[in-house]
């Protein structure tokens, strides 16, 4: 399993945000992605996703090997922990969720309306989706918000586990998952500022 980026530019609302961006990231290796709020790293996320277009570039990855987590849980608030597991198992292949369960430390929660559940609690089950996924590529961004310090090591571990078994990772984090991956800082793939003409005749400059 391979994930590779050529070239790439990507936009949000119309407002370009990188460009020129390459990489690759192969099976059992994890790519951390650094740089200040808004310059682009959900979007970057977003467009490997497949969940929007670049504006240039490509991306190589079969989008059925792609699981996907953003800062909402995805969670239904009146379905139990066991319940909203099961239901994102059915939807890729019936994978069991005993042993998710057990991994992600939620046996105890399984029959707990989701609803019911702490911040971070339902942040340990909208990433234990993941798992139930049987997908090679993890799209992460934040993953770790809500979690305590116990929950992130334990997610941490999770991660090694994924990687160990052939995984690929690409995460959006600023806190230390304890990877033996390498990082990426986005700042010089920065677009450039694109300048336009206002109605007034001056120059205006966006991105």
């Amino acid at each position: 399993m391979r994930i590779s980026v050529t070239d790439l530019a990507i936009a949000r609302g119309g407002v370009p945000l990188l460009e020129g961006l390459t990489f690759a990231v192969s099976a059992g290796e994890a790519l951390v992605l650094r740089g200040p709020n808004g310059l682009g790293k959900t979007t970057l996320l977003r467009t490997l996703a497949g969940l929007q277009l670049p504006l240039a570039g490509t991306v190589s990855v079969p989008p059925e090997t792609v699981a996907y987590a953003a800062h909402a849980d995805g969670l239904k608030a009146q379905l139990t922990v066991a319940e909203n597991l099961a239901f994102w198992a059915a939807v890729h292949g019936g994978l069991a969720i005993a042993p998710v369960l057990k991994e992600m430390q939620l046996g105890a929660l399984s029959e707990r309306r989701a609803a019911e559940l702490s911040a971070g609690q339902k942040r340990r089950l909208g990433l234990a989706r993941l798992l139930v996924t049987g997908r090679p590529v993890w799209l992460l961004d934040e993953p770790t918000v809500s979690l305590d310090a116990a929950s992130v090591a334990l997610f941490g571990e999770v991660m090694r586990r994924h990687l160990g078994g052939g995984g690929v990772a690409i995460v959006a984090t600023h806190i230390d998952l304890g990877l033996q991956g390498r990082e990426l800082d986005l700042q010089p793939w920065r677009a450039k500022p694109t300048v336009v003409l206002g109605r007034d005749g001056f120059a205006e400059a966006l991105g």
